[in-house]
């Protein structure tokens, strides 16, 4: 007995054990699995590229950053807060500063184009119609007689963004106005007669436009511009002798002097003209 209570005291030591290796875990695999997903990514992205039309990239980049419909000027709709949702389908922002105390609308939105009506497009082509209807017309006046019909050798018509333009002009044998005057040859006064007598179906307004070529003379007091207005002037006032055309559609009367010649020769005759516009 004697001998075991003098034996060494036996000691267990126990190791603790961490595992998945110490002090790095398992994090490593969620770094790589990011890695792995960005690289899936970058991919995607490369075969997108290559196998897409830029049409379609353009889609696919608009769906990403997609825009919101907003504009400061924006009047509005007719729901709660003044306006419905811009997400909404059936809401459309419409052009207008909206109202105020001083100016209120009829409604309480801002009034003003829709930018998107159905019959814009509708209503220029039956104004292209109405005009080309008037310029046949107006060409067939030209066997009613051999005087109508060398009258309508100085016209030239076209149809433009503004309306149907009937430009006057002159050549070296005949003249609109009498020499250094304003006041209308024969000719011109037939010609107004014959615009006037067409112009007479239809209601669009009028503008009259005079033009004239530049002399062959540098004056110290050049002229152009009193000839140019006083030619338009003269022009106006024979459409109102006529008296059938109401005064009140002649909207415009211009005098553009020589800044808008015709011919390359801008002391040419053919730059002598008046031009007739039916506004649209």
């Amino acid at each position: 007995m004697g001998a075991q209570l003098n034996a060494a005291p036996v000691i267990i030591k126990r190791k603790k054990v961490i595992k998945g290796g110490g002090h790095h875990g398992g994090a490593w695999k969620v770094a790589y699995a990011d890695f792995v997903t960005a690289m899936m990514a970058f991919f995607m992205l490369m075969w997108l590229l290559n196998a897409t039309t830029e049409t379609q990239r353009k889609g696919i980049a608009d769906y990403f950053s997609p825009t919101i419909p907003v504009n400061r000027i924006s009047g509005g709709g007719d729901g709660a807060f003044g306006g419905d949702s811009v997400f909404s389908e059936e809401a459309l922002p419409q052009n207008g500063t909206g109202a105020s105390s001083l100016r209120p609308t009829e409604q309480n939105q801002a009034r003003g184009d829709m930018g998107m009506s159905d019959n814009d497009g509708g209503e220029a082509a039956a104004q292209d119609e109405a005009f080309e209807s008037l310029n046949a017309e107006l060409v067939g006046r030209g066997g009613e007689s051999h005087v109508m019909e060398n009258a309508l050798e100085h016209i030239i018509t076209r149809v433009t963004d503004e309306g149907l333009v009937i430009d006057i002009f002159a050549t070296e044998d005949q003249a609109l106005f009498e020499p250094g005057t304003a006041v209308p040859t024969d000719l011109l006064e037939l010609v107004v007669y014959l615009i006037a007598d067409i112009a007479k179906t239809v209601t669009n307004g009028i503008a009259i436009e005079g033009h004239v070529p530049t002399g062959a003379i540098v004056l110290a007091n050049n002229s152009v511009w009193d000839d140019s207005t006083k030619a338009a002037n003269a022009v106006r006032k024979l459409f109102e002798a006529t008296e059938l055309v109401d005064e009140a559609r002649i909207l415009r009367v211009t005098g553009h002097a020589n800044r808008e010649p015709k011919q390359s020769d801008t002391m040419s005759v053919r730059n002598n003209r008046i031009e007739v516009i039916m506004l649209r």
